[in-house]
C-alpha cells in the first residue's frame, strides 16, 4: 500500500477529505519520528511497538572483493508488532 492509498482509506473511514487525511497522517508520523529521535519507544497497543536500538561498531567483508570494512556504530529503528495484528495477519 503507498501513501496515497493509504491517504484514501483514511479519508474514507474517518469521513475526512483527503488533505485532512494527508495531514492527520504526516502528524502522527512525525509524532513517532520525533519520540524515536529522543529514544522513547512508541507503543501502539494492539498493533505494535516502535523503538531504537544501538548497533555497535564492527567489521564486514566486501562480498565482491572479499575485503574487510568497518561497519560504524548506528541507531537502528526497530519494529515489534503486537499480538493483535499478528492475530489479523494470521
Amino acid at each position: 500500500m503507498k501513501k496515497v492509498e493509504l491517504v484514501e482509506a483514511v479519508a474514507d473511514a474517518a469521513g475526512l477529505t483527503k488533505a485532512d487525511a494527508t495531514r492527520a497522517i504526516d502528524a502522527t508520523l512525525d509524532a513517532i519520528k520525533g519520540a524515536l529521535v529522543k529514544g522513547d519507544k512508541v507503543p501502539l497497543v494492539g498493533f505494535g511497538t516502535f523503538a531504537t536500538s544501538k548497533r555497535a561498531a564492527r567489521e564486514g567483508r566486501n562480498p565482491r572483493t572479499g575485503e574487510t570494512v568497518k561497519i560504524a556504530a548506528r541507531t537502528a529503528v526497530t519494529f515489534k508488532a503486537g499480538s493483535a495484528l499478528k492475530d489479523a495477519v494470521n
